[in-house]
């Protein structure tokens, strides 16, 4: 049994709802915004969580790095926009260049982790399949080793044909 997309793509929206949130801190913690509350961290996992719901219910098989690196960038959207409502500290739209670059960067090495787990999971997913198929399967006993031998007699069958009487046996004959 290997893991199906489906499989993948909750993962894929695990991750990516995950790294948006620790991006958003870490981005607007580099922006000059202070420690968000508890009211925005709540708010910030129960938009995350979102994020990654509708991660996972996207197909990514044509452009798998692009989708997610457009992914993430609109889960950290999400994410920062929750920071800046949720906290006292408002930037307006002036962003400042340590915090875009921190979002540019973390976009494109979580595009690559993001797929760097995908493939990580479907080996590691398929490889366990077959070790516990093998681990699990029925037991059978070993099959005999040894086998019974007759020995071959042919005498035995021309005693039968000689001793079998004399002529040949056929029909009886229609006069």
């Amino acid at each position: 049994m290997t893991p199906g997309p489906r499989d993948v793509a909750q993962l894929r929206g695990a991750v990516v709802g995950g790294t948006s949130g620790a991006v958003s801190i870490a981005a607007h913690a580099l922006g000059g915004g202070s420690a968000p509350s508890e009211s925005a961290m709540a708010l910030l996992v129960l938009a995350c969580v979102a994020v990654g719901a509708v991660v996972a219910s996207f197909d990514t098989r044509r452009a798998p790095v692009l989708s997610s690196a457009l992914m993430l960038a609109a889960g950290q959207t999400v994410g920062h926009a929750t920071l800046t409502v949720a906290s006292d500290h408002h930037h307006g739209s002036l962003r400042t260049l340590p915090m875009l670059t921190a979002h540019v960067l973390a976009i494109g090495v979580c595009a690559l982790l993001v797929r760097a787990a995908e493939h990580g999971y479907r080996v590691t997913a398929s490889t366990l399949a077959a070790v516990v198929a093998v681990v699990l399967r029925p037991w059978a006993p070993a099959p005999a080793t040894s086998t019974v031998k007759t020995r071959y007699r042919p005498k035995v069958v021309l005693r039968q044909l000689l001793t079998s009487g004399l002529g040949t046996r056929g029909p009886p004959a229609f006069e």
